[in-house]
C-alpha cells in the first residue's frame, strides 16, 4: 500500500458508490425502477473502475483496501434487502431465503476472519475466484431483477439467476470454509 493521498480518485469513486445507495433505495421504493436500475448500474461501474484505477495509477491505499469491500457489501446487502421487500410494486422479487443466505454468508465470512485473526494473529483472507464470481453474479442478478421490474413483466431468466445465485452462495461458502481450514492446518 502506498502512503500517498487518502482521497485518491479511486477512493472518491468508492465513496460515490456509497452515496448512490440511498438514491437507489428511494428510487426503488417509490417505483422509479428505470432510474433505480440506472443508479445501480452507475454504482456497479464505479465498483469495476475504482480497483482498476488504483492499480493503473499505483494509488492503492489502506483506506481503499478497507473502503472498497465495505462499499461492495453495503451496496449488495442493501440491494438484496430492497429487492426482497413486499408491497413496493415489484413484479420480480428476490426471495427472502436467498437474501438471508447471501447476508449470512457474508457475515459468516467476516466473523470467521475476525475470530481467526484474533486467535492466531492477523491474517489476510483474499477473496477466492469462486467468491469473486459469486459477487459478480449477485450484481448481474440484481440488474436482471431490476430490468424486468422496469419492464413490468416476470421472466424465467430471473428464476435462473436466483437459483444460480443460490448455488454460488453455497459453493463459495463451502470453498471459504475449506480455505480457512487449510490455512489453519
Amino acid at each position: 500500500m502506498t502512503t500517498g493521498p487518502v482521497f485518491t480518485f479511486a477512493n472518491q469513486l468508492t465513496l460515490l458508490r456509497m452515496l448512490l445507495i440511498p438514491a437507489f433505495v428511494l428510487l426503488t421504493v417509490y417505483g422509479q425502477f428505470g432510474w433505480a436500475l440506472t443508479v445501480f448500474s452507475i454504482a456497479g461501474l464505479t465498483d469495476a473502475l475504482d480497483g482498476l484505477i488504483a492499480r493503473w495509477t499505483n494509488q492503492k491505499s489502506a483506506l481503499g483496501a478497507w473502503l472498497d469491500p465495505a462499499a461492495d457489501k453495503l451496496l449488495l446487502v442493501t440491494t438484496f434487502i430492497v429487492l426482497t421487500l413486499p408491497n413496493i410494486g415489484l413484479v420480480n422479487r428476490i426471495p427472502i431465503w436467498l437474501t438471508v443466505l447471501v447476508i449470512s454468508r457474508d457475515v459468516g465470512i467476516v466473523l470467521t476472519a475476525a475470530i481467526v485473526s484474533l486467535v492466531s494473529g492477523p491474517r489476510a483472507f483474499p477473496p477466492s475466484l469462486l467468491g469473486k464470481t459469486a459477487t459478480a453474479w449477485f450484481i448481474i442478478t440484481c440488474i436482471v431483477v431490476m430490468f424486468f421490474n422496469w419492464l413490468g413483466q416476470p421472466s424465467p431468466l430471473v428464476d435462473l439467476m436466483i437459483w444460480t445465485s443460490l448455488a454460488l452462495t453455497l459453493g463459495s461458502a463451502v470453498d471459504y470454509i475449506w480455505r480457512i481450514g487449510k490455512e489453519l492446518r
